[in-house]
């Protein structure tokens, strides 16, 4: 079982999506000119979730609603609203962080990193390990429960800092109508629409680019992490650090936990448990930037994509993966 793990874990250590993840965090580190264009990484971050969407819609066509897809996305929504609790409370307990930091924080963790997604899916095809493709759906529903959640938690022990915020029904139909949102779940309706047909015509753009453009998004995203460990050590504490790595594996444990219920295959619970352990950097920034603007950024970006996006790229997700296999079982 070690040695499986581990020969795992060094495949995906060893793949060109982290080593590329590597190169950007590195490059930022030593401070060197490379960059990619904002625009540019704008269009990269839409291609991934058109291709993901409509993929995934694709596999729905193939199969139909069915009562797995309703009982895995209810499980995801029951995760995204109770992980922003666990890790609230756990980071006031070990930290000395406000609670409007706090609570930023957790929402990060109860909603979802679709690139972590994509890397575990990735991972998977390497192996031969088909996954159900309704998972794509559910990384959708899980993105908005938990900034409510936060939401909820910063009122109640921070009102001071929320109570001046705006009515959260405006803002989560601007999280609902949020960019990434939007194309991941229309691409989804399409493909599913669509179907296999109509995935034919568009599969040289949709699927034969998607690794080439993957890597090169993960580029960005390791110099965007790496100028975030640049400009956020001064504010995080051993401990606080260190929760950047216990959270997701915690979040791992309770998707486990709910895996039998769901009947996902192993494939399947591989990527529902990954999802559980991962950490939003792209909706959840932009919420908290709106609804609680004085929790600071240099801390709940670097936790999220300075900790625990690599920590998940290079262990986390085979550590799921063996996870995921027992809870199967």
């Amino acid at each position: 079982m070690t040695s499986g793990f581990f020969d795992l874990a060094m495949q995906n250590i060893l793949s060109p999506v982290v080593l590329f993840f590597v190169l950007g965090v590195g490059a930022a580190l030593a401070r060197s000119d490379l960059s990619i264009p904002e625009a540019i990484a704008k269009t990269l971050a839409l291609y991934l979730m058109m291709s993901i969407g409509f993929k995934g819609g694709v596999e729905v066509a193939k199969t139909g609603l069915t009562a797995q897809m309703v009982r895995t996305a209810a499980a995801g929504i029951a995760l995204s609203f109770a992980i922003p609790v666990v890790g609230f409370y756990l980071l006031r307990a070990i930290s000395r962080l406000p609670a409007v930091d706090a609570a930023a924080v957790a929402a990060h963790y109860g909603s979802i990193s679709i690139v972590t997604f994509v890397a575990a899916t990735e991972a998977l095809r390497g192996q031969g390990l088909p996954f159900e493709g309704h998972l794509v759906a559910v990384a959708a529903v899980m993105e908005t429960p938990a900034i409510l959640s936060a939401l909820v938690l910063a009122r109640r022990h921070a009102p001071s800092a929320a109570d001046t915020r705006e009515p959260i029904g405006p803002l989560l139909r601007e999280i609902g109508l949020n960019g990434s949102v939007v194309m991941l779940l229309g691409s989804f309706a399409i493909g599913w629409i669509t179907g296999p047909k109509g995935l034919e015509p568009v599969a040289p753009f949709l699927v034969d680019l998607f690794r080439g453009v993957l890597c090169l998004f993960l580029l960005d995203m390791g110099l965007v992490a790496g100028r975030g460990m640049r400009a956020g050590w001064k504010d995080l504490s051993a401990a606080t650090l260190g929760f950047g790595i216990a959270m997701p594996i915690l979040g791992a444990l309770l998707a486990a936990a709910l895996v039998p219920l769901t009947g996902l295959s192993a494939g399947g619970a591989a990527i529902f448990v990954t999802l559980a352990a991962s950490a939003s950097y792209i909706a959840v920034p932009a919420a908290m930037r709106i609804a609680l603007p004085e929790a600071r950024p240099s801390i709940y970006l670097t936790l999220s994509l300075g900790i625990t996006f690599p920590f998940n790229l290079a262990i986390g997700i085979p550590l799921y993966q063996a996870l995921a296999g027992f809870a199967v079982r």
